[in-house]
């Protein structure tokens, strides 16, 4: 038989190996963003609080929005806003988060595999991993920077109308329609700085403590490559990724919610380092941890459903373990 009939016969996700593995690592993305977004919203909202450099401005929402926790502040969102307001910016957050996974995870098994490649004895060096991991970040989150760009703005459409002020969009595509038109192609990217630095801190964290930890454990201990070893894997890689990627998530927040002028220029921080600066003098160095316990408690469950979901079907798909 020829050789193009039989690549004919051979599943999808043989044939398409790659375009497979973004798919998959969609689909689990998706399943976990539904599941975690009211924990997202309200860490964003907890980090725009209390916004040092908003004085400039006279901005009157700096004291007409005090600190009032992650309870307090998720049920405020429900008692102001409505229950369903939790998953405001959820549309662009799932477009963003198939891109943005899809994108890393790709990146990451291709640098593992082929790049840098396992030793004999499938041994994949920390150093290898966090190189990787940090790359397939960067990869990833330069792709879905415009949809995280809605997303967090989005988010933030609800406190402007308890302020007061005009709704800036009225949906998903009127924003890229809006962000496109005022600021052009590089509008879209706004942000992007901080945000790959974000994403390469939390995919240091995320793919590179759960890969190590997973074969870790394969390797030198009783356990199997299964679910209990997938969970305990993940549960260390949503702590660690929350604590190395915090600050940075912060300084994008703020950056990509700034006002700007008619050339699309920032109003308040002329970079990530400005804003971090800004923000360490006006705030203490403790406001680059603001929403870290709903980002923790996020990304946690957001690391245990993704990689539950994402090792199940790869496994019903055919495709080997990651």
């Amino acid at each position: 038989m020829p050789i193009a009939e039989e690549e004919k016969l051979l599943p999808l996700t043989q044939r398409w190996p790659r375009t497979s593995k973004f798919l998959l690592s969609g689909c689990a993305a998706t399943v976990a963003e539904l599941a975690t977004f009211p924990l997202d919203l309200t860490k964003t909202r907890l980090q725009m609080q209390g916004e040092a450099a908003l004085a400039r401005l006279g901005d009157g929402a700096v004291d007409s929005a005090p600190y009032r926790g992650m309870v307090r502040t998720a049920l405020g969102i429900v008692q102001e806003e409505g229950f369903l307001k939790l998953w405001q910016g959820v549309t662009p957050a799932i477009y963003r988060h198939v891109v943005y996974s899809g994108g890393r995870m790709v990146t990451y098994e291709h640098l593992r595999e082929v790049v840098f490649g396992k030793s004999e004895d499938k041994h994949y060096p920390l150093w290898k991993s966090v190189i990787g991991g940090m790359m397939a970040g960067v990869i990833g989150q330069f792709l879905a920077n415009p949809t995280d760009l809605v997303k967090v703005q989005m988010q933030m459409e609800g406190k402007r109308r308890l302020e007061g002020k005009p709704l800036r969009f009225r949906g998903v595509h009127h924003a890229f329609a809006k962000i496109l038109a005022e600021g052009g192609i590089r509008g879209l990217w706004t942000g992007w700085i901080p945000n790959i630095q974000r994403a390469a801190l939390v995919n240091m964290g995320d793919l590179t403590t759960y890969d190590t930890v997973k074969h870790y454990l394969v390797l030198n201990t009783p356990l199997e490559d299964n679910i209990s070893t997938h969970g305990l894997s993940s549960l260390c890689s949503g702590l660690v990724a929350s604590i190395l990627g915090t600050p940075a998530d912060v300084i994008k927040s703020r950056i990509m919610n700034q006002p700007r002028d008619k050339q699309g220029r920032g109003l308040l921080y002329k970079s990530s380092t400005d804003c971090l600066i800004q923000a360490v003098q006006g705030e203490g160095f403790l406001s680059l941890y603001k929403g870290f316990l709903p980002s923790w408690l996020r990304m946690t469950p957001w690391s245990m459903v993704f990689w539950l979901t994402y090792e199940k079907i790869r496994e019903m798909s055919g495709v080997s373990p990651f």
